[in-house]
């Protein structure tokens, strides 16, 4: 059975930075693209940040020049470096990874069970 764990969340004042990372774990037989999504109180889901198994990146318009999205192909692992947060980014975040468990499979779409940012003002 595949599962994502988050680990990285936490308080932090705003102008601070916070590292995310997400690791896959499992029946894996391939992981296509990996990303981050957040969603804050009384809000939908929101796209963050994701990337391909080449490495090409697509940011939300709220994370471009702050955020920095990365993975780690070997651990199976994909991170997101967060600087100058605002008390808006204030939010449960969630990694998905679309991967195959078997060669043969179609690709799915697995979700984390998030972790939580909070800044402070």
């Amino acid at each position: 059975q595949v599962k994502l764990v988050e680990s990285g969340g936490g308080l932090v004042q705003a102008g601070g930075s916070l590292t995310l990372s997400c690791a896959a774990s499992g029946r894996i037989f391939s992981i296509d693209s990996m990303g981050w999504y957040r969603q804050a109180p009384g809000m939908q889901r929101e796209l963050v940040a994701v990337i391909s198994s080449g490495g090409g990146t697509n940011y939300a318009d709220s994370a471009k020049g702050r955020f920095t999205i990365s993975r780690d192909n070997a651990k199976k692992a994909v991170y997101l470096q967060m600087n100058s947060l605002k008390p808006e980014d204030t939010a449960v975040y969630s990694c998905n990874a679309v991967l195959k468990e078997y060669a043969w499979n179609d690709l799915d779409t697995y979700w984390g069970q998030g972790t939580q940012v909070t800044v402070s003002s």
